[in-house]
């Protein structure tokens, strides 16, 4: 049997003292312009007070619907709201992740059509392509990059784009529809403060990362899968779905319906086998949503985009690699290796991006992501250090 390398038992308060020292290299206190499909948004108190309370926080998946009305309808209501924030007919109870997500989707789209080629355009994030490889390679299905929906099951785009370009991808769905194929739109949920909705493009299926409404940056989760549809695709959805209904004395009441798990039905018959879902993460989401309100969400979106252009016209120094419009993200080119630039700006007190060199970009290739939470000050000073730091 193999031997683990694992230290001499410690008390209880020399453990403490050697997880602190463990935590204290940790960036402290760095001001943060990472971006790439997560982001430092600013989290209302509230979010962690009311999703903190002991009847979510210790809730267990509810499948007796008596026993777990609040859990229920905090679901419902979260499936309303992203309704509502996407233009979509239905949502279901969440997934794990936003790459997740991407596959459930794909997965759905290959059931609903009966097609086996899924068509992923340049604008999805590499790490999404990577998972969706990974959770499909049992599958028989065929990739082809591009935005040709002939022959496909559905077509994968992404607005704003893993480089932060906004497009708007109504034209495509309506080839895609002609072609007998589907479109599935990845979004950024505070974008759409202000921006065309995936259901206003046409898409038929919207999917997300949630980690942005009311998430805090987590070293990677737990995190939040979005995933929007049509009524007429409601029936292939996986997940779970909860609907609001009345018992024989006319209450109101919720129930969790449409349950095509493997846990319910027979497994060849099942819609996907997500054996959980991510129902505190999404109550997060829903109490942040209720929070910002419609205007609340508007002036976020619209500091993300105008912060980010104000940083722009800072950076002179560097190529802007985007061919459009963007939201609050972009990608320039450094004169000198993006890397190097991280550790630099690091010593400076700054996160600074992405280096794109790992995602098939050149050496000075960097994404710059940009929250309403960045002061002037903090642009400034970015805009500056950063200047040194490629320049020097």
């Amino acid at each position: 049997m193999p031997v683990l390398d694992l230290p001499d038992g410690m008390s209880e308060m020399a453990v403490r003292h050697h997880m602190a020292g463990l935590a204290e290299r940790n960036a402290q206190g760095k001001t943060c312009f990472l971006g790439g499909g997560f982001y430092d948004h600013f989290i209302p108190a509230a979010v962690d007070e009311l999703s903190g309370r002991g009847e979510f926080l210790t809730a267990y998946t509810p499948y007796q619907p008596e026993c777990a009305q609040g859990t229920l309808q905090a679901i419902y209501e979260y499936q309303s709201a992203i309704c509502r924030l996407t233009e979509m007919e239905f949502a279901n109870a969440s997934l794990y992740d936003g790459g997740t997500a991407v596959f459930e989707a794909t997965t759905m789209a290959v059931r609903i059509t009966k097609r086996r080629k899924v068509v992923l355009d340049a604008s999805l994030n590499p790490r999404y392509r990577e998972m969706l490889a990974t959770h499909t390679a049992h599958l028989d299905l065929a990739f082809e990059d591009g935005d040709d929906p002939t022959d496909a099951a559905c077509v994968i785009v992404q607005n704003p784009s893993f480089l932060g370009t906004v497009y708007d991808f109504a034209e495509l769905a309506e080839r895609c529809h002609e072609a007998g194929a589907l479109l599935v739109v990845v979004f950024y949920p505070i974008s759409l403060g202000i921006l065309k909705t995936p259901g206003a493009m046409g898409a038929d299926i919207a999917v997300a990362e949630g980690q942005s409404l009311g998430l805090p940056l987590s070293f990677g989760g737990p995190y939040l899968g979005i995933l929007a549809t049509r009524k007429k695709h409601l029936r292939k959805m996986p997940g779970r779905i909860a609907a609001a209904t009345e018992d024989t004395e006319g209450r109101r009441g919720f129930v969790l319906t449409l349950q095509a798990r493997e846990q319910h039905i027979r497994r060849e018959k099942a819609m996907s086998n997500i054996c959980s879902n991510e129902a505190l993460c999404a109550l997060r989401a829903v109490i942040y949503l209720c929070l910002m309100g419609k205007q609340g969400l508007r002036d976020v979106a619209a500091q993300c985009h105008a912060k980010a252009e104000y940083l722009k016209g800072k950076l002179s120094f560097a190529a802007l690699l985007n061919d459009g419009p963007t939201f609050n993200e972009f990608a320039v080119r450094l004169p000198v290796d993006a890397e190097v630039a991280v550790e630099r700006m690091a010593e400076r007190g700054f996160l600074a991006g992405l280096p794109l060199k790992p995602f098939g970009g050149e050496p000075g290739d960097f994404l710059i992501a940009v929250t309403e939470k960045r002061t002037r000050e903090e642009l400034d000073a970015f805009a500056a250090a950063l200047g040194e730091a490629a320049c020097s």
